[in-house]
């Protein structure tokens, strides 16, 4: 393993991992690199879990509460799931152990605005962080210290840990270094400045990490990559959504309401966001660009392809075999891709100003276009809110996607009201699924109602959701919004208790 440590006094400091994780006590508030599955410690977390599992099998507790940038890879999150080492959370998963523990009520979670974490976390809302665990890339003369693939919020975690542990990994490309902008200028209120950023190549910041080298206590070198997990190729429903969104897009620039480049792209993470921008290879649109919260695979073919002039966001989130391919060419992207820390990625004021255009996933929308993108059934996490909200309620345009249907037809994501709401009908302005889109901009309740079922909803549950909207407009308590109380949440009462939201044919007799 080659050393990336130039640093000659932070060379002294690196340990064995046993040695390491000695630091960490039960109870501590640990702070962990990582977001979606991109630059997140690989030796620490199961080693940490290893002594977990040791101490609880000698009767002893041991649990620590973990703060991160989002999801991270199986080593971290799993690791210290199934050790049942988190007694609390945050501020987003994707690990289905730690999911598992949550919805169990044996972990305390918290399911936050991304851009808020950093902030709250400087105001002493989640107590003092104890320690932070970090990777990164290398170690420069001087001390400063070189990202990896991700960013989140390890700028707020090295500023305000009491003690650090670095892990250096050589896995990562040399040739990341130059690709990030990390702004140290934020400050809260009242000595809050403007964020200097007009453009999304705009670069603010530094391209290195500041960390006072008397907190770091212990240095591990590793040369482990990162795991995420392959992408399931787009399906027919998926380009059918992309094919939608791409009319409309073509539209907007036709009637005058989007440049012929568009303005700066956000995507959510997925099949359907990796169609959207196979979609954008052929369309007529060029000299893109993107700000967003994760580089995905399909940012990358539209850079090579010299569609997307460049990309903004805090993460990769990248296939394993375009991970790899990434990981040989970085430098050749260093002009291109712009890795920056989340409470920047995601910050309401940048994304207003810059214009973006926000592209995320839901679990379900209701008639009035209320979408829920983070709870099953009302009660349930599956992932969390994440970025989604910075963007949908500061975007020029604010677009959710979704199949109309889910668990083989048994769920309508197309549902009279949704049982948990993430965002409000005021911030969700266009929904496509592949059924069709619903452009609800400029339109009052009753209007996006007619028009979501019409254009949206699968036909299996079209009739039912006109059937209960003439009913509601019959017979609710006022008419701005018509709801039927004893009806709204009726569809997933049906779900739990039958295994399906469709009505059966005596059911629709009655």
């Amino acid at each position: 393993m080659s050393s990336r440590i130039a640093n000659a006094e932070l060379r002294k400091k690196v340990v064995s991992v046993d040695e390491a994780i000695t630091h960490i006590k039960s109870g501590m508030r640990v702070g962990m690199s990582g977001f979606t599955g991109s630059g997140y410690p690989k030796e620490v977390p199961p080693a940490l879990a290893a002594r977990m599992e040791a101490a609880h099998a000698a009767g002893q507790p041991f649990k620590v509460s973990l703060f991160t940038g989002a999801s991270t890879g199986p080593e971290l999150d799993g690791a210290l799931a199934k050790a049942d080492g988190v007694q609390f959370r945050f501020p987003y998963n994707s690990d289905p152990t730690t999911r598992d523990k949550i919805n169990r009520g044996e972990m305390m979670y918290i399911d936050m605005h991304l851009s808020h974490v950093a902030p709250m976390v400087w105001e002493g809302f989640f107590g003092k962080l104890d320690l932070a665990v970090v990777e990164v890339s290398g170690i420069t003369e001087d001390g400063e210290l070189i990202p990896s693939t991700s960013i989140g919020n390890n700028k707020t975690w090295l500023d305000l840990a009491d003690k650090v542990i670095l892990e250096v990994n050589s896995w990562q490309s040399e040739g990341l270094d130059g690709l990030h902008d990390i702004y140290y200028g934020t400050a809260l209120p009242p000595n809050r400045m403007p964020i200097p950023m007009v453009r999304p190549d705009n670069r603010i910041g530094q391209p290195h990490f500041r960390c006072d080298p008397e907190k770091i206590v212990a240095i591990i070198e590793t040369d482990k990559p990162d795991r995420n997990a392959p992408f399931t190729k787009p399906d027919a429903t998926a380009e059918a959504i992309a094919g939608h969104l791409l009319e409309f897009l073509m539209h907007e620039v036709k009637v005058g309401r989007l440049p012929k480049n568009l303005l700066p792209l956000q995507s959510g993470v997925g099949n359907v966001a990796n169609a959207v921008l196979a979609g954008l290879m052929d369309a007529p649109f060029g000299n893109l660009t993107s700000y967003t919260e994760v580089i995905q695979d399909g940012m990358i073919d539209l850079l090579e392809a010299g569609k997307l002039r460049m990309a903004s966001a805090t993460a990769f989130s990248l296939s394993p075999d375009v991970a790899n391919y990434m990981n040989e060419n970085a430098a050749k992207f260093r002009d291109k891709i712009i890795l920056r820390p989340a409470e920047i990625s995601n910050h309401p004021e940048v994304i207003r100003r810059l214009g973006c255009i926000a592209t995320n996933g839901l679990i379900e929308a209701d008639i009035y276009g209320n979408v829920n993108s983070s709870h099953v059934m009302g009660s349930r996490i599956q992932n969390g809110i994440g970025g989604s909200g910075d963007f949908a309620r500061n975007a020029y345009i604010s677009i959710f996607v979704t199949p109309s249907v889910a668990k083989r037809g048994d769920i309508s994501c197309i549902v009279p009201q949704v049982s948990h709401v993430d965002h409000i009908g005021q911030d969700v302005q266009v929904i496509v699924t592949e059924q069709g889109l619903a452009d609800l901009r400029g339109m009052a309740p009753r209007q996006r109602a007619e028009l979501i079922i019409n254009n949206c909803s699968n036909p299996a549950y079209r009739d039912m959701l006109r059937d209960y909207f003439e009913r509601a407009k019959r017979g609710a308590y006022g008419m701005q919004s018509p709801s039927l109380l004893s009806e709204a949440l009726s569809w997933h009462q049906r779900f739990v208790d039958t295994g399906s939201m469709s009505q059966s044919p005596a059911q629709a007799a009655e």
